[in-house]
């Protein structure tokens, strides 16, 4: 599926957005924002599973209503998906947490019957002196005790059930999220982790004074190279490169999918300089290996990156920092791509 979330930054946003509008128009669907969601992915990526099952039902003459639209959204949008996983994982711990508290309240009343047991019992001794009644209050009491044990018993085994299974939809909802902030291509942070994270590292930053660098990398001729192998061998080549910087992101570093073949690195407590360093291991690494494609063999030829930096300047904006590292990467890119440039010198050289 083509990345919609990317397309949508850029230049041709408003031409897939006309569009996607001019296709529900044709097809008679409401231009609801859902709707509007569902044929954006359409128009980018008219092969794709959402298109493909659109397409699937209109030729069968099925109205694209609201309820189908969320059924639709639910099977092929992430975030519907992640939506209804939530809501799934929250509805299961209400029944849970209802369910113990039925038990709670039956130990309690259990316990209650027990105390008014112990009362009478205290009473009546207090009274009798025959034997036989004593011997029938204390088996009255030794049944009661019993009850009352084999509650706590049951309620302990349910505490326990209930503790594992809330613990097992505390992790489940924890893989959630992590899926939600993970891009699936690359493995590494989707864009709007890395945008959650450059806020918090940036606020951290301003907070205790550390240096904090921002890194921008984007893959050279990635286009023409995708033009020319197809877009599975294009998804290796971007899965090659985000690899390498994963190896080079260990926390508190962080390494993400900006969109497209454009990476970003977060540097916390580091330099430029240091930082600069590192992006020139990184392109190094990129392009000393020979790709083949995985397919056929066939030699694909080296592959290299371009790369941009900037550290933040105290009370800096973190638009201003992301302008400040893409112009360094653009400055790579427009002197002949397959190197490092720091917002630095362009800044000197300006």
């Amino acid at each position: 599926m083509a990345d919609v979330e990317t397309v949508l930054r850029g230049p041709e946003s408003y031409a897939m957005a006309r569009k996607a509008i001019d296709a529900m128009e044709q097809n008679e669907v409401w231009p609801t924002a859902l709707n509007f969601e569902l044929w954006l992915h359409v128009v980018a990526d008219p092969e794709g599973p959402i298109a493909r099952e659109i397409q699937r039902l209109m030729t069968l003459g099925q109205a694209i209503t609201d309820t189908l639209a969320e059924e639709l959204a639910a099977t092929y949008l992430p975030k519907a998906r992640l939506n209804e996983q939530i809501r799934n994982a929250g509805d299961q711990l209400s029944k849970e947490l209802a369910t113990v508290a039925k038990a709670i309240e039956h130990a309690q009343k259990t316990s209650e019957q027990y105390g008014n047991t112990l009362a009478g019992a205290s009473k009546e001794l207090s009274e009798q002196t025959d034997t036989l009644q004593i011997k029938r209050l204390v088996d009255t009491l030794a049944s009661a005790t019993r009850r009352v044990q084999r509650e706590n018993k049951s309620l302990e085994k349910r505490l326990s059930e209930s503790t594992a299974e809330v613990n097992r939809l505390k992790d489940h909802l924890e893989q959630v999220r992590r899926d939600a902030s993970t891009d699936s291509l690359t493995n590494l942070a989707n864009r709007k982790a890395f945008d959650e994270e450059l806020g918090r590292a940036c606020a951290d930053a301003e907070t205790s004074g550390e240096p904090l660098t921002l890194a921008l990398i984007d893959i050279d001729h990635f286009k023409s190279f995708n033009d020319t192998w197809g877009h599975q061998t294009g998804d290796q080549v971007i899965r090659y490169v985000a690899s390498v910087m994963g190896r080079m992101a260990p926390p508190p570093r962080f390494a993400a999918r900006y969109g497209g073949e454009e990476f970003a690195m977060i540097f916390p407590g580091e330099t430029a300089h240091a930082v600069e360093q590192v992006l020139e291991e990184i392109r190094e690494e990129v392009s000393s290996r020979m790709l083949k494609r995985r397919s056929t063999n066939e030699d694909l030829g080296t592959i290299t990156v371009s790369a941009g930096l900037a550290q933040r300047a105290a009370r800096e904006t973190i638009h201003a920092l992301l302008e400040r590292a893409d112009t360094a990467l653009y400055a790579s890119k427009r002197t002949g791509r397959n190197r490092v440039t720091n917002a630095e010198a362009v800044d000197a050289a300006a």
